[in-house]
């Protein structure tokens, strides 16, 4: 990390209003030198508010310098929603040791930036920080829940002509803010690469529901009826797989993990609004005793007649384990040969 101007592809990170979560996954990237992977893609991390020893006026002058067009910025990472209230002051959020909110430094700064990234659904969407009330004004980089717009606006495009490019997730996969960043910096990356709503399509593409350990209970309707249990937790305990576009169980979390694995429902956590889906998350919302929530481009008649003929057809093996917490009854061995 350095705080001078480099000949490589520059990238400042941000904090706003957030957790923290997105970085604290980022560190998690699976390299054994998070730094080393960063300098061998020719990317050099100016400056994050975890990672950086300079502070104080140091980052300052910094920002300064990139706002006066003195320092290069490739790429301006957000972190966390931006905060605009009181009344549109963004006084809510003011950038320590300059006296300026938050919004403020972001809008002047990405004015400046070949390409405005935003890490995580806060800064995608506004997410968790915008929920409920929404007290602070909270909202993203150029979307609020599914409206364009944001602090940025709809119309607002990157020295590259990029939108903002949203890397979306709570937290967000460390290998998709890698990928995207060294995308960037190779110059790999057009507007083709985005999905309508500005996700990177290298996993937007991608449900959740792809790669699912629990894929054989959803194809029998074989479902879960309390957390412990193994079989599919679409129909009951309130997953969104089939409908969320992430590649979570193809890219797995630190090389063996996603939330379904661990036992937990997708709630969406890519997807605008996830954070008030007007249900409980673990609770599947039903119409007549069928989901409302359907797969991803599946009709509801076409679903309602599948499930009927996959739950008659269901193996007493499959049925029994899908209401265990451990294999009750392990496959059948027979012979696999043709003659």
């Amino acid at each position: 990390m350095s705080m001078g101007a480099a000949a490589g592809f520059n990238v400042l990170w941000l904090q706003s209003g957030g957790c923290g979560g997105c970085s604290m996954s980022l560190l998690c990237a699976d390299t054994t030198d998070f730094h080393g992977q960063l300098r061998d893609a020719g990317i050099d991390l100016l400056w994050h508010p975890s990672l950086s020893i300079e502070s104080g006026h140091e980052l300052s002058t910094m920002l300064d310098r990139i706002a006066d067009g003195r320092l290069r910025l490739d790429a301006l990472c957000i972190e966390g929603s931006l905060l605009r209230g009181p009344h549109g002051s963004g006084r809510f959020h003011v950038l320590a040791g300059t006296g300026i909110p938050m919004i403020h430094w972001v809008s002047r700064l990405a004015a400046r930036a070949r390409h405005v990234v935003a890490v995580g659904s806060c800064a995608a969407w506004g997410g968790v920080t915008a929920g409920g009330d929404n007290p602070t004004d909270a909202c993203g980089l150029q979307f609020e829940d599914d409206r364009r717009g944001g602090l940025l606006g709809a119309d607002f495009r990157s020295e590259s002509g990029l939108p903002v490019i949203n890397i979306a997730g709570c937290p967000t996969h460390p290998s998709w803010v890698i990928d995207t960043l060294m995308a960037l910096a190779a110059e790999s990356f057009t507007a083709g690469d985005l999905d309508q709503l500005g996700r990177p399509r290298f996993y937007a593409d991608q449900l959740v529901h792809h790669g699912c350990t629990r894929n054989e209970y959803y194809e029998f309707k074989a479902s879960a009826e309390k957390p412990s249990d193994l079989g599919c937790m679409m129909e009951h305990m309130g997953c969104k797989g089939t409908q969320v576009h992430a590649d979570c169980n193809t890219r797995l979390w630190n090389g063996e993990g996603s939330c379904t694995r661990g036992g937990y429902a997708c709630v969406a956590c890519t997807e605008p609004g996830f954070q008030e889906p007007g249900h409980p998350f673990q609770q599947t919302p039903k119409l007549a005793g069928i989901p409302i929530g359907l797969p991803t481009d599946m009709p509801k008649a076409w679903f309602v007649a599948l499930a009927s003929l996959s739950k008659s057809a269901t193996p007493r093996r499959v049925k029994l384990n899908a209401v265990a917490d451990h294999l009750v009854v392990t496959p059948a061995v027979r012979k696999t040969r043709l003659k």
